[in-house]
């Protein structure tokens, strides 16, 4: 009885570990692009803050970094092959782990964030498959191929950020049978699988939602966001992305759903430019069912996240580039500031916001109008200004293709 009673202990123990350790992921602690840093800047020199250092070599992508302690972590493509790169706090590399073939096709590079929770880092390429990893010293302890998984590309690459939940890590293979996975994040074997719609994916990093009776994971597939249990995998519900007909339908048409959604007070919201555009949605108390509470089908934000503070949303929108403020309660745009279509993050009270211009800036959201505070334009790296700031320790990061940059944003008055 004795013996029983310590083994139930020790589960019990470690049960309790793994749900309480630190994730450091996509977008910030709890991906809505919020980080907790204080004590910033609030305004910028005219050439903007001071540059730490540079690191010129992290390869071809798309992804942010992501951290642990004073040593980040960031996935690179040279010549066709995949990198995690651990870093120190001087931007100086500790060491790299190949993850095999990365995406060389449409905007070649790597896509997406590390996670990094406990002594693991988890790894997902743009071909589909998922990776874990030791944080000491990037040895690879377990992958999972999108083949196994009979998973699917999307037009241009797999661009999840792996989410783990306790003991498990979900994936969006997007296969027919096979639509949305969770693996034990210790070794890489199926807990459980969901058909979802059956569509292939939505280039979706998913969201957790914590309720007191149950946990739902939020995503999107081509044409759908799903709520599934956390538990079983069991669909609790889903809602269509009704931007193009069903004949209009295939790879690369109305099915780039990036952005992140956000769950707040009973209300989910989401921003997806390729469907259907800005929604909130109400949902039931014990998670089984959505209602639609708005939506804006002007608001056509693809790829650079958002930002709900109080009752206001602030998102990019690409066709009339330039960042909108939106009243969260009914979806009608507030304010409007010309500043290009970009990503967007929160920190210390203000916006910063990184176009696809290469420029960086410092924004008051306060007040009525929105007002640029500082500002300042990325000149090195290479390709696409398309990845999402972070901010750690005080320092802002920008990857910028093969370049990642850090300046100081800390106040040191």
């Amino acid at each position: 009885m004795k013996k029983y009673l310590l083994i139930s202990l020790i589960t019990l123990t470690l049960s309790v570990l793994i749900i309480a350790q630190t994730v450091n992921q996509f977008r910030g602690p709890l991906r809505d692009g919020k980080f907790n840093d204080t004590g910033l800047l609030k305004s910028w020199p005219q050439e903007g803050p001071s540059l730490l250092w540079e690191n010129n070599s992290v390869g071809n992508g798309y992804g942010s970094p992501s951290f642990s302690g004073e040593t980040l972590y960031i996935n690179g493509e040279t010549d066709s092959i995949g990198y995690l790169y651990a870093l120190d706090k001087n931007g100086k590399e500790l060491w790299k782990s190949t993850y095999g073939r990365e995406w060389i096709y449409s905007f070649p590079g790597s896509r997406s964030t590390p996670t990094v929770v406990g002594e693991q880092i988890y790894v997902a390429s743009g071909m589909g498959n998922l990776w874990c990893f030791n944080k000491a010293d990037g040895k690879k302890l377990w992958s999972v191929m999108r083949k196994e998984l009979h998973g699917r590309f999307t037009y241009h690459g797999h661009a999840e950020s792996p989410l783990v939940i306790d003991d498990m890590v979900i994936l969006v293979p997007g296969g027919k049978d096979t639509n949305v996975v969770a693996l034990d994040r210790m070794n890489g074997s199926i807990k459980w699988i969901s058909k979802g719609m059956g569509e292939y994916p939505g280039y979706n990093s998913p969201l957790l939602i914590q309720l007191p009776a149950r946990k739902i994971i939020v995503t999107f597939t081509a044409y759908h966001m799903l709520g599934i249990d956390a538990s079983n995998g069991n669909l609790l519900w889903s809602h269509e992305q009704i931007n193009l007909p069903k004949e209009e339908r295939k790879h690369g048409m109305g099915d780039t759903h990036s952005n992140t959604a956000l769950y707040d007070n009973g209300y989910i919201y989401y921003i997806e430019g390729d469907g259907n555009c800005a929604v909130k949605l109400k949902l039931s108390p014990d998670g089984s069912s959505i209602e639609q509470v708005w939506r804006n089908p002007f608001i056509d934000n693809y790829m650079g996240g958002f930002i709900k503070l109080n009752d206001r949303i602030f998102t990019a929108s690409d066709s009339r580039k330039n960042l909108l403020c939106l009243d969260a309660q009914t979806g009608l745009i507030l304010d409007s500031l010309k500043v290009g279509s970009g990503a967007v993050i929160w920190a210390d009270q203000l916006l910063y916001y990184y176009n696809q211009r290469g420029e960086v800036k410092l924004i008051n959201p306060e007040g009525k109008k929105m007002e640029v505070l500082s500002s300042f334009k990325i000149s090195k790296g290479t390709k696409e200004h398309f990845a999402i700031p972070v901010i750690n320790a005080g320092i802002l990061f920008i990857r910028h293709g093969k370049s990642l940059l850090a300046y100081d944003i800390k106040n040191h008055q």
